[in-house]
């Protein structure tokens, strides 16, 4: 299986596949949108993008949703960490160490890392996701 990236154009198109052939329902528990800065990437300064659950289904694009529950700034090494592993104590870790910068309702934050929820909810999305990013 070819691996892209993690954040390039060629990978959003990925995980959207994947999210397709996969399913994203998501557990009650997760509804939640966040939208995500990422400093330092290989494609530029910035990228730009959300990812979440909303009404039982996860998603995740390029671009911030205008009605995300809160905003993370964080850099790229940091968002790969936590974004693609799905480790919530990675995000702890950054947060403490300054790595990773919230703003919104951080209640729905906790409650989600509490939750462990993979992406979309569905363990096997999240592995496929991992098996294709660089």
């Amino acid at each position: 299986m070819s691996k892209y990236p993690f954040l390039s154009d060629e990978w959003f198109a990925v995980v959207q596949r994947l999210i397709e052939d996969h399913g994203a329902e998501a557990p009650a528990h997760a509804e939640m949108v966040m939208n995500l800065t990422v400093t330092g990437t290989p494609f530029g300064d910035e990228r730009h993008l959300h990812m979440g659950a909303r009404e039982g289904g996860g998603h995740v694009g390029i671009g911030h949703d205008p009605a995300g529950d809160l905003t993370i700034t964080t850099d790229y090494d940091t968002a790969k960490q936590i974004f693609v592993s799905g480790d919530p104590q990675a995000g702890m870790q950054a947060m403490m160490q300054g790595k990773l910068k919230v703003q919104g309702d951080m209640s729905k934050l906790m409650a989600m890392a509490q939750g462990g929820a993979a992406p979309g909810g569905n363990p096997a999305l999240a592995e496929a996701i991992q098996g294709i990013t660089e």
